[in-house]
């Protein structure tokens, strides 16, 4: 394999390695040069083995996507808002069976159901609160995200009954962990994770309150032309997708979830093993990963899509192998990234025979 590659993003320093011919840099030809760009990055038994850095961070400023730069990472974030909720657990703060109706003041009659749990693995039945918020309206946050649940009567489906992903579950999450921790979200995700960590890039983004360093923005391809457009009315949400990350901090959290370092070996094979419903039936989602199988090994996945950033961290754990693709750009749609991570498996496989 490529040695000069696992230097290149240890030292975290340097600039993107520059072998662009290689052939898991043909699968992204279209982020190269002006275009939005991508971080790329395969970790193998605890090192990185790949890396490569395409297109622009800032086509505006001409700025190049670096190995630091750091992307968005809408939905991946919630692996790390269920292990604030299992740290607190860890900590006897907080139990997985509590209901809603006893974490918050005047939530409707349906939370006398609906479990902490529940809200983990996507089986709460709560309303999608992007349904109720405007595309072009003002930014809302996860507190507003609880007062637009309240004000709903009724929900998809009685607690723990079906699956149905949500985002208002993870920031609800996000509420609960700065009740029971005392802390802000943003904060508690500093002291208790990224610190601890050293993932120092990492941020829970909250515009005047922190700062996201050598940042990608995201541009959306609208009549063959990219037009920067970072944000929407969704994105000062956290718990659900507010974490800005680069690779070399996600190479960190990878090592944690081998390792143990955050929690218990345990606790993390509990978030990669599939939930279950009130009928027993097993669904392909744990607690903020979704679950799959590669070649009859156990994948764990997230994929992350907001308004311009496509991204997926895929993890094969019996392999000690990782896949990340980070970018800042609306295609291709959020389903097609594991394909896309699947791809540059494949390709690695051929490499490494």
């Amino acid at each position: 394999m490529k040695t000069a590659l696992i230097f290149c993003l240890i030292l975290f320093t340097l600039p993107a390695c520059s072998q662009n011919t290689d052939q898991i840099a043909s699968i992204f030809l279209d982020y190269h040069g002006e275009n939005p760009g991508a971080a790329v990055a395969i970790i193998h038994d605890s090192n990185i083995i790949y890396h490569e850095s395409f297109g622009m961070a800032d086509r505006e400023k001409q700025l190049s996507v670096q190995s630091t730069t750091n992307f968005r990472l809408p939905s991946i974030s919630k692996q790390f808002t269920a292990t604030a909720i299992l740290i607190l657990e860890k900590k006897n703060l907080l139990k997985l069976d509590w209901t809603l109706d006893k974490l918050f003041d005047n939530f409707p009659e349906y939370g006398n159901t609906m479990q902490i749990q529940h809200l983990l693995n996507h089986t709460s039945g709560i309303w999608d609160y992007e349904d109720f918020v405007p595309d072009n309206g003002p930014q809302v946050s996860d507190a507003d995200v609880l007062e637009i649940i309240k004000n709903q009567p009724h929900v998809y489906f009685e607690a723990g009954s079906q699956f149905r992903y949500s985002n208002s579950a993870y920031a609800l999450l996000a509420l609960i962990v700065e009740k029971y921790s005392g802390q802000k979200f943003q904060d508690f995700l500093k002291n208790e994770i990224f610190d601890p960590l050293e993932m120092k890039n990492s941020v829970a983004f909250v515009p005047g309150y922190n700062e996201v360093l050598n940042r990608a923005f995201g541009y959306s391809q609208e009549k063959g032309e990219w037009i920067k457009k970072d944000q929407s009315s969704t994105s000062a949400v956290l718990g659900d997708g507010g974490i800005y990350s680069n690779v070399p901090d996600l190479f960190l959290w990878d090592r944690a979830l081998h390792e143990g370092k955050i929690l218990p070996r345990e606790t993390i094979e509990r978030t990669f093993s599939k939930s279950k419903l009130n009928n027993g039936h097993e669904i392909l989602y744990g607690l903020g990963w979704h679950l799959k199988e590669y070649e009859g090994e156990k994948v764990v996945y997230h994929t992350g899509s907001t308004t311009s950033f496509r991204n997926i961290f895929y993890r094969i754990p019996s392999k000690k192998l990782s896949i990340i693709i980070l970018t800042n750009r609306n295609k291709p749609e959020e389903e097609n990234m594991v394909d896309l991570a699947e791809r540059v498996l494949m390709k690695f496989q051929d490499m490494d025979k």
